[in-house]
């Protein structure tokens, strides 16, 4: 009777990975990090499993409901969970094609229900569908989903094109519009400005032909005071000859010929008089 005599050999498993050790092609056990003795050649450690977060990016093409191919980009974190090492190591031969095919399987099924713009904003929504669907499938498996990003969504280059026309267009739309009710105001303050000038323009006009009467008349009365037998006609005979030869000798200096009539002193006296009479009643009333 022989007896056979085996050799402990040592084995070293790596910070945050667990190694799977089959006896004969067996499961035999699990051995955590650090060292680990088994018996040589009947056991051997036929793989490693890493407890690391790990990261595995989709890129999944599929349509809207307003018939645009879009493409999906979706980043899927997972990681070995400990005490299902055995499931993850036997039960899947490729987890990361499961994963892609569970994705592909999601986006497929969501985004053709959505418009392209409400695509764009529910980018969380399809982002937590992912998240269930693998979350409920994995952990099955020995696996655990800890996030689901979707990264990007890309239409096709003409697509991306025309929504920038179209938002472009937008804007100007409203640049346009903006700019209208600028002028609008502008025209409506340029227009009571101009009004306010006017009555105040017509205020002063008011004023100084009150000032001026208000002179004539207290220039009158002074001139009759000081000399006899000198009515209020003489006076303003005499003014208005005077403002008659100076008005003659202004537009003398800008070498027009005028024709001169001593009775149209007469006729100017007559109509400066009533225009006197009317403007200082209108006068009045404004200033009142």
């Amino acid at each position: 009777m022989s007896i056979w005599n085996g050799c402990f050999c040592l084995q070293c498993v790596r910070e945050k990975e667990v190694g799977v050790v089959e006896d004969l092609g067996q499961f035999k056990r699990l051995i955590k990090e650090g060292p680990s003795c088994i018996i040589w050649p009947l056991q051997s450690v036929v793989g490693r499993l890493s407890l690391r977060v790990q990261q595995l990016d989709v890129l999944c093409e599929t349509k809207t409901k307003d018939n645009v191919f879009i493409q999906v980009g979706v980043a899927v974190q997972y990681r070995v969970v400990t005490e299902s090492a055995y499931d993850a190591w036997y039960r899947l031969t490729s987890p990361t094609s499961q994963i892609q095919a569970y994705v592909f399987d999601v986006i497929r099924s969501t985004i053709p229900r959505m418009e392209l713009d409400q695509a764009f904003e529910s980018k969380d929504d399809i982002a937590r569908a992912v998240l269930e669907q693998l979350q409920s499938v994995m952990k099955d498996y020995g696996y655990a989903i800890v996030n689901t990003l979707v990264t990007d969504l890309a239409p096709d280059s003409k697509v991306k094109a025309s929504m920038n026309e179209i938002n472009a267009a937008r804007r100007l739309k409203e640049a346009a519009s903006h700019q209208a009710e600028a002028d609008k105001v502008r025209q409506v303050k340029n227009a009571e400005a101009e009004a306010e000038a006017r009555y105040l323009s017509g205020m002063g006009v008011a004023r100084q032909r009150m000032a001026i009467v208000q002179g004539l008349q207290s220039s009158v009365a002074e001139f009759s005071q000081e000399v006899e037998g000198a009515t209020p006609k003489d006076v303003m005979d005499i003014l208005l000859l005077s403002q008659y030869f100076d008005t003659l000798s202004t537009v003398g200096a800008n070498s027009l010929i005028l024709e001169h009539d001593p009775a149209t002193v007469a006729k100017l006296q007559r109509q400066v008089g009533v225009s006197f009479l009317r403007d200082g009643s209108i006068d009045k009333d404004l200033l009142s």
